[in-house]
């Protein structure tokens, strides 16, 4: 069979990947515990399963508009100043906004500034638009600034930044944020804000936009999602912000590529806007002693850095590896040896890595952890 060469290019998600030999090892038997799935344990709050619902009572399963429900937009527009519905769309889950801002922005052979470790998907989404992934290393997770002015060159089109940071967890501070701001508009780069995570940051730190500089707002599209921020994660419903130019660019390319998104869960993310702080507040505490409890453990069977943002630990484990071991290698033992599912850091762009998620019920964590200590002895 021949297949274009644009998919032979890319690899399938390893995330994906693993989860087929979960489930095959669950079908054998096996009481595997997940600790390679990213997304939170709670049930979606009541208010937003009762609007979603209602909406379908009601008869709201019909075409809606490409870009999204007005009083959707509305809202989310309503909560960047300055900005209003023209300046947001929504999306099938932030990965499909992901893949089409790519399509949108780049031509081929332009380059996009990835700091490296990085989320599965955005290489091969920037390689799937006819563009370049620049890998550039951070420094024990942060963002190496002389490394990624050294790597901007005539065929950069945009910055990635991804942070609270899938997968390491790595907050980036404000003064780099504001760097990579100046740098975008001094060198006339796009900037893709890769907030899906905003809600989850820890250790008394609060979650900084981009959004913030102004001077950036006309080359700055924000990107975020329902599915971590309210455990949404079967409704995708994600949502960018950004000049109403690209947002009529990103809309003609829905119009052609899903159409709307599913109008009744839209309904469910507009309900989702209107919860009680607190629910969110109290999944954050959770996730945060729950953090604790795997940093601890973690640390001790590998070098591990602390994370502030998002629910999951990088360790890099390269003192349990073997002689021409992979952390595929690695990963494949703890699942078939403990019982225990990680991510490879291959799939992230670190390859003696291992992603562990946290997002687990308490109990499961615990006895996750001591099945892998059991098994690394």
């Amino acid at each position: 069979m021949t297949l274009s060469s644009r998919i032979e290019a890319v690899e399938t998600s390893r995330t994906v990947r693993f989860t087929s030999l979960i489930e095959k090892l669950r079908a054998e038997g096996r009481r595997i515990l997940n600790f390679a799935v990213g997304e939170p344990e709670y049930a979606t709050p009541a208010p937003i399963v009762a609007a979603t619902r209602a909406a379908m009572e009601d008869g709201n399963t019909r075409y809606g508009p490409v870009a999204g429900l007005a009083g959707l937009r509305s809202a989310l527009g309503a909560s960047f100043d300055g900005w209003g519905p023209e300046n947001i769309i929504i999306t099938n889950g932030s990965k499909q906004l992901l893949y089409s801002v790519f399509q949108v922005l780049l031509d081929p052979g332009d380059e996009v500034i990835l700091p490296n470790p990085h989320w599965v998907s955005f290489s091969q989404q920037i390689r799937l638009a006819g563009g370049r992934p620049v890998l550039v290393d951070t420094l024990r997770h942060q963002l190496d600034r002389q490394a990624i002015a050294a790597a901007v060159s005539p065929a950069t089109r945009a910055i990635l930044v991804n942070s609270p940071n899938n997968p390491t967890g790595a907050v980036y501070p404000p003064p780099d944020l504001a760097w990579i701001a100046r740098l975008a508009c001094d060198r006339g780069l796009w900037v893709i804000a890769d907030e899906a995570y905003e809600y989850f940051v820890y250790d008394g730190l609060e979650h900084r936009s981009l959004f913030v500089h102004e001077a950036l707002r006309s080359r700055l599209v924000v990107v975020r999602s329902f599915s971590k921020s309210y455990s949404m994660t079967g409704f995708r419903v994600g949502f960018g912000a950004g000049p109403e130019g690209l947002i009529r660019a990103l809309a003609k390319l829905q119009s052609h590529l899903t159409g709307n998104v599913c109008t009744f869960a839209q309904y469910g993310a507009m309900a989702a806007l209107d919860l009680d702080p607190s629910v969110i507040q109290d999944w954050r505490r959770d996730l945060d002693i729950k953090r604790e409890i795997a940093f601890d453990s973690a640390s001790r069977l590998f070098d591990c850095i602390r994370p502030q943002g998002a629910f999951y630990l990088f360790p890099d484990i390269s003192s349990r590896l073997q002689r021409g071991e992979t952390a595929e290698d690695f990963a494949a033992y703890l699942l078939n040896e403990a019982g225990v599912a990680v991510v490879p850091g291959e799939a992230f762009g670190a390859d003696r890595h291992i992603r562990i998620s946290y997002a687990v019920p308490e109990a499961t964590l615990v006895e996750g952890l001591e099945r892998m200590a059991a098994c690394l002895g």
